[in-house]
């Protein structure tokens, strides 16, 4: 049987940081935060909240979802460039949280393409057996890394947390077929410098997404035998409105058929994709049965591509 998502959850903190809020501590306004990057709010999580907590109520959402038991969960993986602590793993933590007592846990690090990374891991976990179920999780508190001084950076991101529960599915569902790519000659456009914070050439990020995320895309639907033409939804990293845009227009998709939540959420990173994905499912958007394409890109330079057969 192929590996699909059987569960999805999401979670977001309750704090909205609007762009009338951030012209009032930078030399900005919500008009050029708008019109350059489709950005109009952001979710801060509080100080009481880390990465795992926000990890630990996705994980939970996917769960109920899912309709199975913590300790079903054979591996859990998060997906966070802002972990709480470097060791023990965000994984962990959300292991002793849920009470998945026999679940092995690692984080990945693959930023803003790590849901994607993630996804794919699980995919080959349980087509081989190892696992029945894998529990994938994007989280970031970027704001812990946010310069809020630079106004070119502390725009675009925000905190969130998505969660999968990846296993078996009915036939012609689930995971149809994947691209992931890395270039680390790109590093320096897109890291996190000596005093933590991000730090971006936003110019060649930008070069970089629009070619690859159309790329990606294709790629993956040929991989699986499609064409464009047969694609319901399209799932694209929440990074600016302008790439997502290319993305949709290298897909010839109509604007109804793609996921565009960065006006609520800016970029999330790793939760990014599947925060969407989670608000298109509730929405009514994306239904049973469904050809999904998730494509995503991040720092690393880092790029990762799906397409998805939706539902159990």
């Amino acid at each position: 049987m192929a590996a699909g998502l059987v569960g999805i959850g999401r979670y977001v903190p309750e704090k909205i940081v609007t762009n009338a809020d951030l012209e009032k501590i930078m030399d900005t306004s919500d008009e050029w935060i708008r019109t350059r990057t489709g950005i109009e709010e952001r979710r801060i999580a509080g100080d009481d909240e880390n990465t795992s907590d926000l990890a630990y109520k996705a994980a939970e959402a996917a769960l109920k979802d899912a309709g199975i038991t913590a300790d079903q969960v054979g591996l859990i993986l998060v997906n966070t460039v802002t972990p709480d602590q470097p060791f023990p793993s965000v994984a962990c933590m959300v292991q002793e949280k849920i009470g998945a007592k026999n679940a092995a846990a690692m984080d990945q690090a693959a930023a803003c393409a790590g849901y994607i990374y993630g996804l794919v891991t699980a995919k080959h976990f349980v087509e081989a057996g190892t696992y029945d179920y894998v529990l994938v999780v994007g989280v970031e508190k970027l704001s812990k890394i946010t310069d809020w001084s630079d106004r070119n950076t502390a725009v675009l991101f925000g905190d969130g947390a998505c969660a999968a529960v990846v296993g078996n599915v009915s036939e012609g569902k689930g995971i149809l077929s994947f691209e992931l790519g890395a270039d680390g000659t790109g590093g320096k456009h897109l890291y996190q410098d000596e005093e933590d914070h991000i730090v971006m050439n936003g110019r060649e990020v930008f070069k970089f997404a629009v070619r690859q995320m159309g790329e990606s895309a294709i790629n993956v639907i040929e991989k699986a035998g499609y064409t464009k033409e047969d694609v319901d939804f399209l799932i694209p990293h929440q990074a600016n409105i302008r790439i997502i845009e290319s993305a949709r227009k290298r897909l010839e998709l109509p604007e109804e058929k793609v996921a565009t939540v960065i006006s609520k959420y800016g970029n999330t990173s790793a939760a990014s994709i599947g925060n969407a994905m989670v608000e298109c499912v509730e929405n009514g958007q994306i239904k049973d049965g469904d050809l999904l394409v998730l494509v995503g890109f991040g720092g690393g330079l880092t790029w990762g591509a799906l397409t998805l057969r939706y539902g159990k």
